[in-house]
């Protein structure tokens, strides 16, 4: 059940962190909720309680932005202008 709810809050701040961050992020809801996720283990490692929360969505902000550099599929070829 754990799991679950560490799932469900992981999308949460997933889609916050995308809401916040300001521009067209490229990405689906998968590697949302997969940001999200992954935000969160590295609040809970940091803090816990509603400062983790908090540290999860800063954190989701931060990795919407890289992955929006290196997921975009408006990205040109090299050499091309």
């Amino acid at each position: 059940m754990h799991w679950i709810w560490f799932i469900i809050v992981g999308a949460i701040v997933g889609i916050l962190g995308r809401l916040i961050h300001p521009g067209r992020d490229p990405m689906g809801f998968l590697l949302t909720i997969a940001i999200g996720i992954i935000s969160m283990i590295i609040a809970a490692a940091i803090s816990s309680g509603w400062l983790a929360f908090i540290i999860g969505v800063i954190i989701a902000v931060i990795l919407v932005a890289l992955a929006g550099r290196f997921v975009g599929s408006d990205r040109t070829a090299p050499g091309r202008a």
